[in-house]
């Protein structure tokens, strides 16, 4: 390979280099105006914000408390029903099982 060539090759690995540099310098530029640059703010908003719930608010709330209250109520009756049939049928199957011993031992 003579020093021509050399020199040639060189050259173009050069031309290249420099454009390369030149492009990274301009995406170095954009990043710092972008940066530079204020972000867009929002856009305030269009309604009002309340301070507190109205009276029609307060009205729902409490008629769903005294829903669930009665709810509730109902709830532990059923459960108040089962386990007093539970108990008269745990003592109603004691007797019987008692009279089935007594019979079997005479």
């Amino acid at each position: 390979m003579s020093d021509l060539e050399k020199a040639a090759r060189d050259a173009v690995e050069a031309a290249d280099n420099a454009e390369m540099v030149r492009q990274i310098a301009a995406v170095l530029a954009a990043q710092q105006l972008l940066a530079q640059q204020q972000p867009p703010q929002a856009p305030a908003c269009q309604h009002q914000q309340r301070q507190g719930r109205s009276a029609a608010e307060w009205l729902g709330i409490g008629a769903a408390v005294c829903v669930g209250g009665v709810g509730l109520a109902f709830a532990s009756i059923a459960i108040a029903i089962g386990a007093l049939s539970v108990a008269v049928l745990a003592l109603v199957v004691r007797s019987m099982w008692a009279d089935v011993q007594r019979k079997g031992r005479r």
